[in-house]
Order: C-alpha cells, then structure tokens, then sequence
C-alpha cells in the first residue's frame, strides 16, 4: 500500500514538473495596467519593466528587492532611460530580501497608490510562485497579470523552484504561513 502511494506521488509530481515545464509563460500581450513591478534577480527583468513603462503601458513601475545603497540616478545610467523618467514613474523598494517579501513589499506600495491592476515582470520560471505570493498578499482586489522573461536557468535551479512553488501552494492551502 505505501509503495503505491509512493509511486503515486511521484508519478503526480513528476507529471506536475512537467506541465511546469511545458507551460512556463511568456511575455504579456500589450494590455496597459495601473503598475508594472519587477523583482531585481534576473537578467532582463528591469530592461523589460523600463521598457514596457516608456511605451506607457502603465503609470508607475516599481522595481522590488532593490540594494538599499542604490539610487535612481544609478540606475538610470545602468539602464539608458532618462532621470526624468525615474523621477517621475519609478519607485525603488529597498525592503524585500526574496520573494514573499517582494510580494508584502509590493501589496503595500500597490495599495498606497490605490492601484487595481498591476503586471508582474519576471523570468519565466519564477513567475508561478511570485505571482502566489502576490495574489497571496494582495488578496482579491487588486488583479495581478504575469509577465514572463524568457531566460536560461539550469535544471537545478527549475527543479528547486517546482519545489518552492508546491511547498509554497500547500503551505497557503493549509493556511500555514500565510
């Protein structure tokens, strides 16, 4: 009986690595939404929230997870936009250190702005549990879109994510650690 449920088990969650695998999103179409926000980590995810913001598909970007010694006059020169832009349109959280946090980071800076709708910038393969945690921390009224990044990770770094993202899923299922 335990083999069974053994075999079971791993049959449902290699199945499930790979519909994870297959159905990795990619980049939203052009729909225009109240906020962008991106998480720092992943090569172009900041190129494409400063792009997206440039071609006003939404009034503010918020860029999440950020260094507290980095300023907007930093990354305006790393990334080629202007400081107006920045000055503007760009706010940089310096308070999340991973990706729950990112989401708590995120929920507040939306909810101060009153924003209802937001589009979540980052690689592929985190989006599944980023945008969890953010539907998680937001909760109903605010309507989160992800946005994909295509990027190359290693098997490894797939795998620990399928598993964060079932851990993650149950663990807010269960209401344990919410």
């Amino acid at each position: 009986m335990i083999r069974k449920l053994a075999a079971a088990l791993a049959l449902l969650w290699g199945g499930g690595f790979g519909v994870f695998l297959l159905a990795m999103p990619g980049p939203l179409d052009d729909r225009r939404t109240d906020a962008i926000v991106v998480p720092t980590g992943g090569a172009g995810r900041i190129d494409r929230g400063l792009a997206l913001l440039q071609r006003h598909a939404a009034k503010r970007l918020l860029v999440t997870g950020v260094a507290p010694e980095v300023r907007p006059i930093e990354l305006a020169v790393e990334y080629r936009v202007p400081a107006s832009l920045m000055a503007c349109c760009v706010d940089l959280g310096h308070e999340a250190v991973d990706t729950r946090s990112n989401a708590d980071e995120t929920s507040q800076w939306l909810h101060e702005h009153g924003y209802r709708t937001v589009r979540l910038v980052t690689s592929n393969w985190h989006l599944p549990r980023a945008r969890l945690e953010l539907v998680h921390a937001t909760g109903d009224d605010i309507i989160v879109y992800g946005d994909g990044v295509a990027s190359k990770p290693r098997f490894l770094t797939l795998l620990a994510e399928y598993n964060k993202l079932i851990v993650r899923w149950v663990a807010l299922t269960l209401g344990v650690g919410a």
